[in-house]
């Protein structure tokens, strides 16, 4: 879908604003092996004890895209960024774990980090969910992180005319002070956290930092349900 210049633009300067807004003051936060846990592939996953006064904040942010029972005892949070290269297999893994466990409430939020082009498909999806809700949002970051290369504006766009939503709607709310500050505050919660690649997820009061896969991802969740650790 063809994308006019001069909005195509602003939705790039506002996004590279973005960007660098959440970059700056980033926590101190350490992570290395707080939980002796390991991912699907073997590994030891890095992950932290993270602070409850930060963390009691996530609810709060603006734009944040839910799935699963309002009422779950346990949301897993998802940090993503459109274009790292193991987002699309964590996309999978996190569709996958909202299918298997109806108890499990999922919220994504946004922290791209690599590319003015993934804050532009970020702005996009917020608008998307600002327009249509969070089911019509998890649709539109299954569609995008479904496909292979490089994801944009344009792209972005595209998905969410397909969702029904007139370009130029998208595209005003895209650019609007709301989805702006959505973004900042969501990439500002990441930074405070430490969460300083992509994926990575807050389950409880743990930050864990990259993609375990959904094997591993599904025993932390069920060890957080036992005793609040990310292993008993």
């Amino acid at each position: 879908m063809p994308v006019s210049k001069p909005v195509s633009r602003r939705l790039l300067l506002a996004a590279a604003a973005a960007l660098g807004a959440g970059l700056t003051g980033a926590s101190a936060q350490s992570y290395g092996q707080r939980v002796a846990v390991t991912g699907d592939d073997g590994r030891a996953v890095a992950n932290s004890i993270l602070p409850g006064e930060i963390t009691g904040q996530i609810p709060g942010l603006r734009g944040v895209t839910y799935v699963g029972p309002r009422d779950a005892g346990t949301t897993l949070y998802e940090f993503f960024d459109f274009n790292c290269p193991y987002c699309r297999k964590a996309a999978a893994d996190v569709v996958a774990l909202h299918d298997s466990d109806p108890e499990l409430r999922i919220g994504l939020v946004h922290n791209p980090i690599l590319s003015p082009q993934s804050a532009q498909a970020a702005k996009v999806m917020l608008a998307v969910q600002r327009k249509l809700g969070s089911e019509a949002a998890w649709r539109f970051y299954q569609t995008l992180l479904g496909k292979p290369g490089r994801i944009d504006g344009p792209g972005a766009l595209t998905a969410a005319a397909a969702l029904g939503i007139p370009q130029a709607e998208v595209e005003a709310i895209a650019d609007s002070e709301e989805v702006r500050a959505a973004l900042k505050s969501q990439m500002r919660m990441a930074a405070d956290l430490g969460l300083y690649a992509t994926p990575s997820y807050v389950l409880g009061n743990s930050g864990i930092l990259g993609h375990p896969g959904a094997g591993a991802m599904a025993k932390m969740i069920a060890s957080v349900r036992r005793c609040d650790r990310l292993a008993c």
